[in-house]
Protein backbone atom coordinates (compact mmCIF):
# COMPACT_ATOMS: atom_id res chain seq x y z
CA UNK A 1 0.00 0.00 0.00
CA UNK A 2 1.49 3.70 -1.26
CA UNK A 3 1.06 5.74 2.23
CA UNK A 4 2.64 8.99 0.72
CA UNK A 5 4.74 10.15 -2.32
CA UNK A 6 7.49 12.20 -2.19
CA UNK A 7 8.86 13.71 -5.21
CA UNK A 8 8.81 16.19 -8.41
CA UNK A 9 5.92 17.42 -10.54
CA UNK A 10 6.28 16.84 -13.68
CA UNK A 11 3.50 17.16 -15.54
CA UNK A 12 -0.29 18.51 -14.45
CA UNK A 13 -3.51 17.40 -16.33
CA UNK A 14 -6.31 15.65 -15.02
CA UNK A 15 -4.18 15.40 -11.84
CA UNK A 16 -0.42 15.48 -11.51
CA UNK A 17 2.12 13.62 -12.18
CA UNK A 18 4.57 13.08 -9.51
CA UNK A 19 8.16 11.49 -10.42
CA UNK A 20 9.39 9.21 -7.93
CA UNK A 21 13.19 7.54 -8.15
CA UNK A 22 12.11 7.49 -12.17
CA UNK A 23 9.00 6.64 -11.60
CA UNK A 24 5.87 8.85 -12.77
CA UNK A 25 2.52 7.74 -10.52
CA UNK A 26 -0.68 9.70 -11.79
CA UNK A 27 -2.05 10.65 -8.59
CA UNK A 28 -5.76 12.54 -8.68
CA UNK A 29 -5.91 15.73 -6.45
CA UNK A 30 -8.92 18.42 -5.01
CA UNK A 31 -8.95 21.66 -7.02
CA UNK A 32 -8.08 23.22 -4.12
CA UNK A 33 -4.11 21.12 -4.28
CA UNK A 34 -4.19 21.44 -7.94
CA UNK A 35 -4.18 25.22 -7.59
CA UNK A 36 -1.25 25.14 -5.45
CA UNK A 37 0.67 22.70 -6.92
CA UNK A 38 3.30 23.56 -9.73
CA UNK A 39 5.19 21.59 -11.97
CA UNK A 40 8.97 21.18 -11.62
CA UNK A 41 8.01 21.26 -7.58
CA UNK A 42 9.30 19.41 -4.92
CA UNK A 43 6.06 17.63 -2.69
CA UNK A 44 4.86 15.25 -0.51
CA UNK A 45 1.15 13.70 -1.09
CA UNK A 46 -0.72 11.57 1.43
CA UNK A 47 -2.09 8.87 -0.95
CA UNK A 48 -5.40 7.01 -1.10
CA UNK A 49 -5.18 4.14 -2.95
CA UNK A 50 -8.50 2.65 -4.53
CA UNK A 51 -8.20 -0.58 -6.61
CA UNK A 52 -10.80 -2.52 -8.60
CA UNK A 53 -10.73 -4.76 -11.01
CA UNK A 54 -10.59 -2.85 -14.19
CA UNK A 55 -8.87 0.46 -12.53
CA UNK A 56 -6.00 1.04 -9.90
CA UNK A 57 -5.86 4.64 -8.93
CA UNK A 58 -4.32 6.85 -6.85
CA UNK A 59 -5.79 10.10 -5.08
CA UNK A 60 -3.67 12.60 -3.30
CA UNK A 61 -3.73 15.00 -0.41
CA UNK A 62 -1.34 18.29 0.46
CA UNK A 63 -3.22 18.22 4.03
CA UNK A 64 -3.25 14.91 6.15
CA UNK A 65 -7.02 16.35 7.46
CA UNK A 66 -8.67 16.07 3.97
CA UNK A 67 -7.38 12.99 3.12
CA UNK A 68 -9.14 11.85 6.62
CA UNK A 69 -12.28 13.47 5.84
CA UNK A 70 -11.98 11.83 2.23
CA UNK A 71 -11.67 8.57 3.98
CA UNK A 72 -14.35 9.25 5.94
CA UNK A 73 -16.51 10.91 3.21
CA UNK A 74 -15.64 7.17 1.21
CA UNK A 75 -17.37 4.71 4.29
CA UNK A 76 -20.78 6.79 3.01
CA UNK A 77 -22.76 4.28 1.29
CA UNK A 78 -22.91 4.62 -2.48
CA UNK A 79 -20.18 7.39 -1.82
CA UNK A 80 -16.93 6.46 -4.70
CA UNK A 81 -13.91 7.86 -4.81
CA UNK A 82 -14.65 10.69 -7.54
CA UNK A 83 -17.79 11.92 -5.41
CA UNK A 84 -16.01 12.02 -2.31
CA UNK A 85 -12.98 14.31 -4.62
CA UNK A 86 -15.78 16.56 -5.97
CA UNK A 87 -17.32 16.83 -2.16
CA UNK A 88 -13.85 18.39 -1.25
CA UNK A 89 -13.99 20.21 -4.31
CA UNK A 90 -17.05 22.69 -3.00
CA UNK A 91 -14.85 24.93 -0.38
CA UNK A 92 -11.61 24.19 1.99
CA UNK A 93 -12.12 21.23 4.29
CA UNK A 94 -13.33 22.77 7.39
CA UNK A 95 -16.00 24.26 5.13
CA UNK A 96 -17.50 21.06 4.18
CA UNK A 97 -17.02 19.61 7.69
CA UNK A 98 -19.21 22.55 8.81
CA UNK A 99 -21.28 22.09 6.18
CA UNK A 100 -21.87 18.17 7.24
CA UNK A 101 -22.28 18.77 10.72
CA UNK A 102 -24.81 21.52 10.59
CA UNK A 103 -26.54 19.46 7.96
CA UNK A 104 -26.32 21.78 4.72
CA UNK A 105 -27.32 19.66 2.06
CA UNK A 106 -27.91 22.13 -0.34
CA UNK A 107 -23.98 22.89 0.00
CA UNK A 108 -23.09 19.86 -0.30
CA UNK A 109 -25.21 19.21 -3.70
CA UNK A 110 -23.43 21.87 -5.66
CA UNK A 111 -20.97 18.76 -5.93
CA UNK A 112 -20.71 17.19 -9.41
CA UNK A 113 -22.09 14.05 -9.06
CA UNK A 114 -23.66 14.61 -5.75
CA UNK A 115 -28.32 14.58 -5.80
CA UNK A 116 -30.05 15.56 -2.58
CA UNK A 117 -30.30 12.14 -1.57
CA UNK A 118 -27.12 11.17 -1.66
CA UNK A 119 -26.09 14.49 -0.12
CA UNK A 120 -28.37 13.27 2.68
CA UNK A 121 -27.14 10.26 3.02
CA UNK A 122 -23.45 12.17 3.78
CA UNK A 123 -25.25 14.35 6.58
CA UNK A 124 -26.88 11.43 8.04
CA UNK A 125 -23.98 8.96 8.30
CA UNK A 126 -20.60 11.62 8.63
CA UNK A 127 -22.74 14.31 10.86
CA UNK A 128 -21.93 13.22 14.45
CA UNK A 129 -18.58 11.94 13.22
CA UNK A 130 -17.82 15.77 12.36
CA UNK A 131 -17.82 16.90 15.96
CA UNK A 132 -17.33 20.64 16.46
CA UNK A 133 -15.88 21.81 13.44
CA UNK A 134 -16.54 25.44 14.02
CA UNK A 135 -14.67 25.80 17.31
CA UNK A 136 -11.61 23.55 16.84
CA UNK A 137 -11.31 25.13 13.01
CA UNK A 138 -11.28 28.80 14.40
CA UNK A 139 -9.18 27.65 17.23
CA UNK A 140 -6.76 26.57 14.71
CA UNK A 141 -6.81 29.17 12.27
CA UNK A 142 -6.82 32.01 15.21
CA UNK A 143 -3.74 30.30 16.73
CA UNK A 144 -1.44 33.17 15.89
CA UNK A 145 1.27 31.93 18.38
CA UNK A 146 2.84 29.37 15.43
CA UNK A 147 2.66 29.00 11.90
CA UNK A 148 -0.87 26.52 11.34
CA UNK A 149 0.95 24.42 8.65
CA UNK A 150 -1.90 22.82 7.02
CA UNK A 151 -3.60 26.43 6.12
CA UNK A 152 -4.23 25.97 2.82
CA UNK A 153 -4.60 29.97 2.22
CA UNK A 154 -1.02 30.44 3.44
CA UNK A 155 0.02 27.23 1.74
CA UNK A 156 -0.89 28.88 -1.50
CA UNK A 157 0.75 32.49 -0.58
CA UNK A 158 4.30 30.54 -0.13
CA UNK A 159 4.07 28.62 -3.26
CA UNK A 160 3.33 32.37 -4.51
CA UNK A 161 6.97 33.62 -3.55
CA UNK A 162 5.96 34.47 0.36
CA UNK A 163 7.51 33.58 3.12
CA UNK A 164 5.63 31.60 5.96
CA UNK A 165 6.10 34.12 8.58
CA UNK A 166 5.06 37.08 5.90
CA UNK A 167 2.01 34.89 4.74
CA UNK A 168 1.02 34.17 8.13
CA UNK A 169 1.43 37.69 9.06
CA UNK A 170 -0.95 38.92 5.92
CA UNK A 171 -3.20 35.98 6.74
CA UNK A 172 -3.60 36.82 11.21
CA UNK A 173 -5.44 40.12 9.28
CA UNK A 174 -8.08 38.21 7.56
CA UNK A 175 -10.57 36.26 8.84
CA UNK A 176 -10.21 33.02 9.38
CA UNK A 177 -13.57 31.65 8.61
CA UNK A 178 -13.83 32.90 5.01
CA UNK A 179 -13.05 30.47 2.12
CA UNK A 180 -9.49 29.97 1.25
CA UNK A 181 -9.90 31.26 -2.13
CA UNK A 182 -11.28 34.48 -0.90
CA UNK A 183 -8.67 34.87 1.64
CA UNK A 184 -5.51 34.57 -0.74
CA UNK A 185 -7.66 36.99 -2.66
CA UNK A 186 -7.98 39.58 0.88
CA UNK A 187 -4.27 39.00 1.13
CA UNK A 188 -2.86 39.66 -2.56
CA UNK A 189 -4.82 42.74 -2.31
CA UNK A 190 -3.47 43.84 1.09
CA UNK A 191 -0.07 42.81 -0.06
CA UNK A 192 -0.15 45.62 -3.18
Amino acid sequence: MIATLRGTITEKNNGVVVECGGVGYGVLVTLSDFGILHSGEEVKLYIHEHIKEDAHSLFGFVSLDTKKLFEQLLGVKNVGPKVALSVLDVGPVNSVRVAIAEGNVKLLQTAKGVGKRAAEQIVVELRDKMGSPVGDAAENLINRAGINQSDEALQALVSLGYTENDAAAVLAEIDPLLPVEDRIKQALKGAR
